[in-house]
């Protein structure tokens, strides 16, 4: 497998090379049967990023399934993970029936669970269908590129602007990082991958669930007029469930439209679907994440 090169901390590195470095996150090594290495990458955050993993216990629960499609995933966080350190992945195979196949994976890093995930793949089936209406919001290139700023915040370095990542995020309704309003707990966000994505439906659904974990937790965090990116906050995301209903391509628009229903004793809960420009609902999701402040802990 193909080392992952990280970029000099504070900087970016292009968006050419960011999505080398996103696809080749996915080429997972096999070091034997069921049993997957997976490098990291650092992308500025506290710890290593939760969609990294979710996306790679995912991959690695697909190559043991490459016959049907997943359907859903539920994963739980259990510890921060490492961006300098490779990611194992062992698979269990929990069933293969007529229609559905149930998998079930355990990521570690230097034998500590960081992420159990399972999930569950389905044979192509027709049936039954409707979908929630996506909402009528400002097309991606009315709106401004999000800009990043997850590292010189936590180096204290205004100067460094991390944009360039490969995932391009456009808020509809963005926010002041270090000063946010209060919002209601809702927000929607247009995404794609920066540059074509080759493979098949397979990974782009195991890039879905990556980028499905940016920004999703700030949606409950809006109405008490916090983020994440604030030092006094102490965050992090607690499960991630996703159910996959149609194809889906990572390199065209998304749309991302989130609301957080509850929050109450430091852990809100967050729900997103995630349209195609044409209106077409592919994915929800929900998470819940913990939030307080850093006094609290």
């Amino acid at each position: 497998m193909q080392k992952i090169q990280t970029s000099q901390a504070g900087i970016a590195p292009p968006a050419d090379t960011a999505m080398r470095q996103l696809l080749g996150l996915f080429e997972l090594q096999q070091l034997a049967a069921d049993h997957y290495l997976g490098e990291s990458l650092d992308l500025g955050f506290r710890n290593l990023f939760g969609g990294h993993i979710l996306g790679q216990a995912l991959r690695a629960a697909g190559n043991t399934c490459e016959d049907r499609s997943v359907h859903s995933l539920h994963a739980y966080f259990i510890r921060g993970g490492d961006p300098r350190q490779p990611i194992h992945y062992k698979v269990e195979r929990i069933r293969d029936g007529t229609s559905f196949s149930v998998r079930r994976v355990t990521a570690s890093q230097e034998n500590k669970t960081i992420l159990t995930l399972a999930s569950s793949f389905q044979i192509e089936e027709d049936g039954f269908a409707h979908q929630a209406t996506m909402p009528d919001v400002p097309p991606p290139e009315s709106l401004t590129i999000h800009r990043d700023t997850t590292r010189e915040m936590a180096q204290g370095d205004d100067d460094q602007i991390t944009s360039d990542r490969a995932i391009e995020i456009r808020h509809v309704d963005p926010l002041d990082h270090l000063q946010p309003e209060i919002r209601p707990p809702s927000q929607c966000t247009w995404f794609r991958a920066v540059g074509a994505v080759a493979g098949k439906q397979a990974l782009h659904r195991c890039l879905l669930a990556y980028a499905s974990d940016f920004g999703l937790m700030a949606t409950c965090m809006r109405p008490h007029g916090v983020t994440y990116y604030q030092p006094s906050m102490v965050t992090a995301s607690l499960d991630h469930a996703m159910w996959f209903y149609q194809d889906v391509r990572v390199d065209e628009w998304l749309l991302y439209v989130c609301e957080s229903p509850a929050a109450a004793h430091g852990r809100g809960i967050n729900h997103g679907n995630i349209f195609r420009r044409d209106g077409t609902l592919v994915a929800c999701v929900a998470q819940e994440g913990l939030f307080r402040r850093a006094a609290n802990r």
